[in-house]
């Protein structure tokens, strides 16, 4: 068999093999994925932590992954315990609403200027229709419940993922400077001196978005559980933590704040359900659109708008992940196209004369 048949046919099955490989671990897509992930975003905590016990990979790589599952699976499993209790209040507050329907209007409502009057209004024929509106969504409601109890289906699928994901960064903690190594050698078989730019340029990627997303959605945490815990709103912990989880996704904060607020106004706290309504709206939110371009933007020469075009498409074209995938793809693209542009050509470099096809002298002659 000639060199080339030998050759085509150990790509071939280095091809199946990979296709093969890709094919077993397709259904821990998302658990490898969410433990590089975190892994990568602590890689400097583990370093430290590695020199501090003097080399130890495995104890830094355990105490590490103690602490991921102390920080992220304790919190969602207190939440998903309350929940239960969450659901409960709501179902009362529904059958409430349905049987003796809103409370009276509040005084200052009417003193507002303007619209005062208009608003008054408004709330008593709420109010007053109230039992056809039920009336209408009853229908609606057995088909409100199947996609609940989709949801949760699928939440329970994603408490698993997260548990195999906190049991997988171990390992990349433990084996990852061998994966590094491993990752650098197959850039430089495939694309030659530039694969330690690229690897770089990914990384610095990965990890501006990590901060930025991860950041701004510990902040917005934060700041919901001081919101919560001022206007006395109860569960303000996992309300906070809530908040957190939901800032990892666009628009998501208004989710936990705006029905906090309304639970106020129901209770009759017009006070505290104002100032949780302008906390939440230029606070809580607000500070999403100054703190995650900043962290985003910190120590890179991408333009903002490609990481954050990359950010809300990767979302819309792969879903979760693609919040971490749509930066990096389009990152590294920006970078092949501006290396491309800025390549010399066949002609740059040369004399002028060389330029125009003619010799040097020739051209100086003219």
């Amino acid at each position: 068999m000639p060199p080339n048949n030998d050759r085509l046919l150990v790509l071939f099955l280095l091809v199946g093999l990979l296709g093969a490989c890709l094919w077993v671990l397709l259904p821990f897509a998302s658990a490898l994925f969410w433990a590089a992930v975190l892994a990568f975003a602590s890689w400097p905590l583990m370093r430290l932590l590695t020199v501090r016990l003097k080399g130890r990979e495995s104890v830094a790589a355990s105490l590490l992954t103690v602490g991921w599952v102390i920080l992220v699976a304790v919190p969602l499993l207190l939440f998903g315990f309350n929940l239960v209790g969450y659901v409960r209040e709501l179902t009362e507050l529904i059958n409430t609403l349905r049987l003796e329907g809103l409370p009276p209007p509040p005084d200052w409502l009417a003193g507002l200027p303007v619209v005062g009057d208009e608003l008054v209004a408004l709330w008593r024929a709420l109010d007053q229709q109230g039992l056809a509106l039920f009336a209408t969504l009853k229908p609606y409601l057995g088909q409100v419940g199947n996609w609940l109890l989709a949801r949760s289906a699928s939440i329970g699928s994603g408490m698993l993922e997260l548990v195999l994901s906190l049991v997988l960064v171990f390992f990349f903690y433990r084996d990852g400077p061998r994966l590094e190594r491993f990752v650098q050698s197959l850039l430089e078989r495939l694309i030659g001196e530039r694969a330690e730019h690229y690897r770089k340029l990914v990384a610095a990627t990965v990890q501006r978005v990590v901060n930025g997303v991860i950041g701004t959605a510990a902040a917005q945490g934060l700041l919901a559980l001081i919101g919560f815990w001022i206007a006395g709103v109860p569960g303000a912990m996992l309300l906070g933590l809530l908040t957190f989880a939901l800032s990892l996704i666009p628009m998501g904060p208004p989710l936990a704040w705006m029905p906090a607020t309304a639970w106020l106004v129901w209770q009759g706290d017009y006070g505290y359900a104002i100032f949780l309504g302008i906390w939440g709206m230029f606070v809580i939110s607000g500070v999403d659109n100054v703190l995650k371009p900043y962290l985003i933007s910190r120590g890179g020469n991408l333009p903002l708008v490609v990481v954050l075009l990359g950010v809300f498409g990767g979302i819309y074209a792969f879903g979760f992940m693609g919040l971490f995938l749509g930066p990096t793809l389009l990152a590294v693209a920006y970078s092949l196209l501006s290396d491309w542009v800025n390549e010399p050509g066949p002609t740059q470099g040369l004399p002028e004369g060389d330029r125009r096809g003619r010799p040097a002298e020739q051209a100086e002659r003219e």
